[in-house]
């Protein structure tokens, strides 16, 4: 039988997602931990998107395959009550055999979240990255524009990425400003390593004027990692959301956010350009 779980984590003191080994502390380790006292039988589970260390799951989906039989309320209360606080499992549902997490998904979605203040936040510091730079929302739209669509990623990739290529399709990038918080929503089919970061690293050099709204394209057409930005933290990195094909029924739920970044209630201080 092939399961699929929804899971949300805090990577802020995780090695990734990918286990490892027995002595590197990660998201997938814990999560087989859990599963295999569930199941008692060792069980390994494969996931949609692996994040880097730091980077946080909010619609992380993942499956397993187990001989054994378990309701879906055992499933997940099961691997909760063996969890570490910091990760939980949302739900849990049967899938077909063709059902794969990686394979099967049509886009993944990311969220990028930046605390754009002349002080550094001492609070959710985990969880956003701080740019004391004035940022122009406007400008880092107009370039992000123009990495929408089927392109040759080089540029955006780490140097260490094990893809066999780099071409990915951006379906949609979303700039916002609430307050303090410079919010980057981002869609593709898929993501090259560090690729959302390095994005973000682009358009905050853009944002905060140290590079035209134009470079966004050049460092794209030069397909050179050594032609883009600074990598940006992880922290601000948020996994939101998987894309299926409707036939495998897979569940997306909008878990309650309980830190800053996600409340619609927050203080925020006043912006760069009101002090």
């Amino acid at each position: 039988m092939r399961i699929a779980v929804g899971v949300e984590y805090d990577g802020s003191r995780y090695h990734g997602w990918q286990r490892q080994g027995h002595d590197t502390n990660t998201v997938q380790q814990k999560l087989d931990e859990a599963l295999s006292k569930v199941a008692n039988s060792e069980t390994s589970v494969m996931c949609a998107g692996r994040t880097d260390s730091g980077v946080h799951g909010v619609g992380q989906v993942a499956h397993f395959d187990t001989d054994v039989t378990r309701t879906e309320k055992a499933w997940v209360f099961g691997a909760n009550t063996n969890m570490p606080p910091d990760i939980t499992v949302h739900w849990a549902v049967p899938v077909s055999d063709d059902f794969h997490a990686r394979f099967s998904a049509l886009s993944r979605r990311y969220r990028y979240v930046i605390y754009n203040c002349a002080v550094k936040p001492g609070l959710a510091n985990r969880y956003m990255t701080w740019d004391y730079r004035p940022l122009d929302v406007e400008k880092m739209q107009e370039a992000a524009n123009d990495l929408i669509g089927t392109f040759d990623f080089s540029s955006f990739r780490a140097a260490g990425c094990q893809a066999k290529h780099a071409t990915r399709e951006i379906q949609m990038i979303r700039l916002f400003r609430k307050g303090a918080l410079v919010v980057m929503d981002i869609q593709a089919n898929a993501f090259l390593q560090n690729m959302v970061r390095n994005v973000a690293g682009v358009l905050m050099a853009i944002g905060a004027g140290q590079r035209p709204v134009a470079w966004a394209q050049e460092v794209l057409e030069a397909k050179d990692r050594t032609k883009g930005g600074n990598t940006a933290h992880p922290y601000g990195l948020y996994f939101m959301k998987v894309e299926y094909p409707e036939e495998f029924a897979i569940p997306y739920t909008t878990p309650e956010i309980p830190f800053m970044p996600f409340s619609d209630e927050i203080y925020l201080p006043q912006k760069l350009n009101e002090r």
